[in-house]
Formats: C-alpha cells, structure tokens, sequence
C-alpha cells in the first residue's frame, strides 16, 4: 500500500524536465542510474512519517482520548448467547420414518434459509408476542425508547391500550429485537449461535431463550400447517373409499351365497391382492381324488395277491400264525435231527417229534389256505371301493367345473374388492403420516440455553482504544499522504537533476541568523565547507575554469541567495582572485549589510548614467573582495535595465576583476533577471530545499531560458533534518532543528 502511494505520488508530479532535455539519451541515462540508486520507499515513507510526527503523534492522541471518553460515557451493555444445533432433513411422503433424510451431506442452501428464519421479522414478532413486550414500558425505557412519543398512546388510555396502539407498540418492540439480536454460525458445524444485547442483563438472557424456543415452535407449526390441506383432502377420498369398499365387499358375499362358493382359506401379495382362494367343492374333490387314488392302489395290490400262487406264498410269508407254525416246525426238526445222531428212527422219542412235525405241516396248510381266501376277498372289497370313489369323484368334477364358471364373474368382484381396500389403506396410511408430520420429530435442538451475564459485553475499554488508534492511524496516514501530495516542494536535492534538469553545484545546510555569519566566517564551519565544495564545482563549468561573471538569482524572495552570493564571492577572494560582488537587487538591496556600509551610490547610479564605475565601487575588509551596492531605489528597476548599460558595466568590470558575482533578484513577479541574465557568462540557480513548489521553479527556468541565458546549475540552500534521509545531511555532530529562521536576502 505504502509503496502505491508513494507511486501515486510520483506520477502525480509534473514532467518538468527541460524541452532542450527530453529525449536526450545522456540524460535519461543519468536519470535513470539517479533513480536506480535512489532512496528505498520505504525510506521514503518513513521519512514523510518522521518529518509529520508531531501532527501523527496528535492525531493518535485525540483518537485515543475519544475512544477513551467513548467507553467512558457508553451505557454498559449485557450480551446473552444461547446455542442451538439444526440438523437438515427433508420431507419424505412415504412413510414417518422417512421424515429424517438419511443424506447428511451440508446443504448450503438450507442452512441460508434457516438463518435467514432466524433473523426473520415474523419470529421477533412471535418472540414480542410470547413476552408481552408491547405492553411492558420497563423494556421500552431500557432502550431510552418512547413507545408514545408519537402521540398514539395519551395519558387516560395507557391503562386500555386500543388496537392500533397496541399494533404500533409491537412493531416498535420487533424492531428492537431485530436491532440488537445477532444470530452467528459456528463455521463447518451445525451449531448456530442466538446473541442479544440489551443494558439489562436479565433482559438479554430471557430475551434469547424465547428467541430459540419461538424458533423451535415455528418450525414445528410451519410443518403442521402445510398438512392442513391434504388432511382435508384425504379425510374425503378415505370417505369415499371406505363407501366403496363395503359395497363390493358385499356385492361379493351375495354372490357367493348366490352360487354356493364356499371359500375356506385364501392367499394374499405383498401388496394385499387374492393370489389364490381354496373353496369347498374344490376341497372335497382334492380329499376325493387322493382318497380314489389310494383305493385303486389298495385294488392293484389285492388283484396282484389274488391272481397268482406266489403272491400267496408271499403273503403267507408275510403272515405271523404261518411265521410263528414255521418256526415251531424248525425248532422240532432240529431236536430229532439232534436225536437221531443217537438213536435209531424206531426210537419213541424220535418218533414222537415226527408225530408232532406231521401236525405242523397240517396246521401251516391249512393257515395257507385261510390266507389265499382272504386274498381274494380283499380284491373285491377293493374294487367295489374303487367303484364308489370314482363315482363320487365325478360327481365333484362336475360341480367344480360349474363353480369354475362362476369364479370369474367372482373373481371380478373380489378383485375390485382388492383394490378398493388397496386404495384406502393407502390413503389411511398417508393420512396417519401427514397427522404425526412435523410433530413426532424436531430437527433443531437447545445446546445452551442462555444465561445472565455477569459483565458487560460493551463498551470494551481495549476495543475502543484499539479502534480510536486504528482511527488514528488511518487519519494520520490520510494527513500524511495529503501533505505529500500538496507539497510539491523539492525535498530531494537530487530533484535538481531529475525533474529540473540543472547540473547540481551542491547543498548548504541551514542554520540560524544569529550563527549565519559566524559560519561563514569559520573556514572549518559545516557552511563554509558546503560553499568550497560548491566554489570547486564552479570550477568545473566552463573551460576556463570558474565563470568571469555569474548572476545568482532564485525563484522567490528568501531563498538563500544573497547569502550564496556573499559566500562565493568571498570564498573565491579567498583563492587570491580579485573579486567584485554587485547588488543586482535594486527592488530590495541586502548586500551592504553583509559589510555595513551605507547604500547611497551603486548599480543604479551608473544605470541612470553617472560616471566612474571606480567611484561606485567599494573595498571591504575581506582581501581581493570589493563590492558595488545596489545604490538608490529607483522608481523602475526595469526601465534602467533595458539597453546595453548592464552589458558595458560587466565587460568594464571584467577587465579589473577576475570574477563578478551578481547578486540579483528573485525571478517571479518582476522582469529585471532575464535582462541581467543577458550581461553575465551564465547563472546560477538558488532553489530553497522544502520551499518554492516545483512548478513555480521551473515556471521561473523557463522564464531564465526564454532570456536565452545559459544556466550553470543550482545551488539548493537551507537543507535540514527534513533532508537528511535523502542522503545531504551533514554530520559531524552538527544538529537541525525545525523553523529555522528565513536568511535576510
């Protein structure tokens, strides 16, 4: 910022570099090495700061007391916080548990919409409602607000407030809540932070919490009202649902009964429809079907028994009495086989068990042949079963292809059935939804609840302090760029070559009046060492060395040059040189001061024709220095200076002094330079460092120019502290101090 302005700054100055300069390579390039090797900006800055500080360091003072009596006489205000987290959701109309959105995503623009409810007209309201805050005159005095002051309210009506009263009341109410509330979100959270301010401590912390629970209440009767509507919409249509229902639930009974379907069980979808009904007929013809299916298996297997011997035998074998005479019969072989390993056949014991194998074998036969007729009488009880069952199968068959005929226009009937009851649970299901929406679940939640601050949230001494530094630095910095740009002084002597485009002959610091001539006087003085060193410059202008004759001249009055003038003249009688010093200044002569001598006969007695340039100049008591004083005023300076009298004295006086040294008068305002200008070898300028402005130096070159006289360079007088950051300070324990006196020209 600093370094844009000190840009600013610099484009803001005028390009007043010479015509005869512009566009000459020699120049730019020293120029731009001048530039190149310049003073930092910051320095720059620092040094505009230093040469202000005693305006900056007032400016920030003042600031400081305001802030100061600021927080002083600021009335102590008490801020409550209550926070609450809201969690975003989104309606689902399909079922209550969908009313919490499972996206948990941030939703810029549903936290914006809450925020926005929270500083919304119709919740302070609400809040202003839920207080009583229209009729409550402590909270109106709190605020130092007259809710009658426009005359709504009179004296006999205070007690009975009228309705326009009251609604003017309560929107004065609402709008100090909305003045003092500050609703602040917590960044990358859910949580929102609910302040008000107010001088009463209490007041602020109540006045928050009904902010946070006026805000739950509304959310929550945002949601039921905006279901009004479809209650009512769906309280008809379930009406009419129901009405239609219960007449094709009994247009399907009656047709049932009509043509004997009895239905014993049915089968449902997911979404409630008859897949599949199992009827009576159905039912008995399935029993008689299985039933038929059996008795002719029991029939297959009694005709495969009876028809064949082995089937007999089989079935014989099958049979426990036959088994259990079997086995008797082996068990009395083996004991005579036994036995007979023994004894002979003939033997009784032998022939005893033959007698009882023999009745065996008669038992088993006979047991036989009782099985085979049993075969065959099972065999015809199974065919004349089989004959019954497929008789009653039949008849089934014929019935249920005639129930089939009439379980379409029944199927009709149970479907619209399906559907009617399909439409209503629906419906009733969406009306239970829509009754709990909004009331069963609160997506805002109290974390905090306010409460009553113990110390006032402002005035904050530190703040306001703060804040009237900040003020004060901004006016300073505002004050300081202000000046900069006002004062287009020459601040930098090496200006002189860069915007002026004069050859720089040197600085000479500035110092009191009482001390001037002291200075002078002391060849080892920081003034006479700046007058030498400008003398060896002087050197350095011509090819002869220093000018045989030399106008100085400034572009105001007070510049320092009459005192250039003496110096040089005296420094370079100093050299052994014999040197005449002229009071060119005929408007204000200044230079027989400098030696004490009376000012009766000088430069404008030879102008106006006397005689004898001997007789009008006078010896001083410096070595090789004479002087011609500046003599009478006359009535117009100009007029003498018009001709080539100047030209004849200063090429009569060249022949008797080595130098001339003109001291003539300021350049603005009077027409007698550019003529004296024409007489001498060159002129140099005296330009006052932190004086004239730069327009009006160069404003006076041009003037000097138009003269077509040839200037050597320019001298810059009365340097101080104020230039010392630009590198022409002058050290040696030598101290500036500010408001240094003007020199006498």
């Amino acid at each position: 910022i600093a370094s844009e302005l000190v840009r600013i700054f610099m484009a803001s100055l005028p390009n007043t570099t010479p015509p005869e300069l512009q566009g000459n390579p020699a120049f730019l390039d020293d120029e731009q090495e001048t530039r190149a090797f310049g003073l930092p900006i910051i320095e720059q800055i620092w040094h505009s700061i230093f040469n202000h500080k005693l305006v900056i360091l007032a400016i920030l003072v003042v600031g400081l007391l305001l802030g100061l009596i600021a927080t002083l006489l600021a009335t102590p205000l008490y801020t409550a916080e209550a926070r609450i987290e809201i969690n975003r959701q989104q309606d689902n109309v399909t079922n209550v548990e969908g009313l919490q959105s499972d996206e948990t995503g941030q939703d810029i623009e549903f936290y914006q919409t809450q925020y926005s409810l929270l500083e919304a007209y119709s919740l302070a309201e609400r809040v202003a409602r839920s207080l009583s805050l229209a009729s409550d005159d402590d909270f109106f005095a709190k605020f130092d607000v007259d809710p009658d002051q426009a005359g709504l309210v009179n004296e006999k009506r205070k007690t009975n407030l009228d309705a326009q009263s009251r609604s003017q009341r309560l929107k004065l109410a609402t709008t100090l809540l909305l003045q003092n509330v500050n609703i602040s979100p917590i960044r990358g959270s859910s949580l929102v932070d609910v302040r008000f301010t107010s001088p009463d401590p209490a007041l602020s912390a109540k006045i928050s919490n009904a902010w946070i629970e006026q805000y739950i209440e509304s959310n929550l009767d945002r949601r039921f009202e905006s279901t009004d509507d479809a209650r009512k919409f769906l309280e008809g249509r379930l009406t009419e649902l129901r009405e239609r229902l219960e007449e094709s639930e009994r247009q399907l009974v009656g047709y049932a009964s009509q043509k004997e379907i009895v239905t014993l069980s049915a089968n449902q979808d997911g979404a409630g429809r008859t897949v599949g009904e199992k009827t009576l007929v159905g039912n008995d013809l399935e029993a008689m079907n299985i039933a038929l299916a059996q008795a002719t298996a029991d029939r297959i297997a009694a005709e495969s028994q009876a028809g064949n011997s082995a089937g007999s035998t089989r079935q014989g074998l099958s049979n426990p009495t036959v088994n259990g005479l079997r086995q008797r019969r082996a068990e009395i072989a083996a004991e005579r086989a036994k036995l007979l390993v023994q004894f002979e056949p003939e033997y009784p014991t032998v022939q005893a068990l033959e007698s009882q194998i023999e009745a065996l074998d008669r038992s088993i036969r006979s047991e036989e042949q009782r099985v085979r007729s049993s075969s065959r009488s099972t065999y015809a009880e199974a065919v004349q079963r089989e004959r019954e069952l497929r008789q009653k199968v039949d008849q089934l068959k014929n019935r249920f292809v005639g129930q089939r005929r009439d379980s379409i226009q029944y199927n009709i009937y149970q479907r619209e059935v399906d559907t009617n009851r399909e439409l209503y649970n629906g419906l009733l299901q969406r009306y239970k939804e829509i009754g709990v929406a909004g009331v069963g679940t609160n997506n805002v939640a109290i974390v905090d609840r306010a409460r009553i601050p113990d110390r006032p949230s402002s005035p904050n001494m530190i703040l306001n302090l703060a804040l009237g530094l900040l003020a004060g630095l901004g006016l300073s910095g505002a004050y300081v760029f202000a000046r900069e740009q006002v004062d287009q002084s020459l601040r930098d002597p090496s200006d002189v070559k860069n915007v002026l485009g004069l050859t720089s002959l040197g600085t000479v610091p500035t110092v009191d009046d009482d001390d001037l001539m002291a200075s002078l006087e002391d060849r080892k003085s920081i003034v006479s060492e700046a007058y030498f060193s400008i003398g060896t410059s002087l050197s350095f202008l011509t090819e002869h060395g220093i000018p045989n004759s030399v106008l100085l001249t400034s572009t105001r009055p007070n510049e320092g040059k009459s005192t250039s003038a003496f110096a040089l003249a005296s420094m370079l009688a100093r050299t052994g040189k014999s040197t005449l010093l002229v009071d060119g200044d005929m408007r204000n002569p200044s230079i027989q001061h400098f030696f004490g001598l009376p000012n009766k006969a000088g430069l404008s007695n030879y102008l106006s024709g006397a005689d004898g340039v001997g007789a009008l100049t006078s010896e001083t008591q410096k070595d090789n220095l004479s002087v011609m004083t500046a003599g009478p005023v006359p009535p117009n300076a100009g007029e003498l200076l018009t001709g080539d009298k100047m030209k004849q004295l200063v090429q009569e006086l060249s022949k008797r002094f080595d130098h001339i040294v003109i001291d003539g008068p300021p350049v603005l305002g009077i027409a007698d330079v550019p003529l004296l200008a024409g007489a001498v070898e060159g002129v140099i300028f005296t330009i006052e460092a932190n004086g004239a402005k730069l327009r009006m130096i160069q404003s006076a070159l041009q003037r000097v120019r138009s003269a077509n006289a040839h200037i050597f360079g320019a001298i810059v007088t009365k340097v101080d502290s104020r230039n010392s950051s630009y590198g022409y300070g002058y050290g040696y324990g030598y101290g500036y101090g500010y408001g240094a006196k003007k020199e006498d020209d």
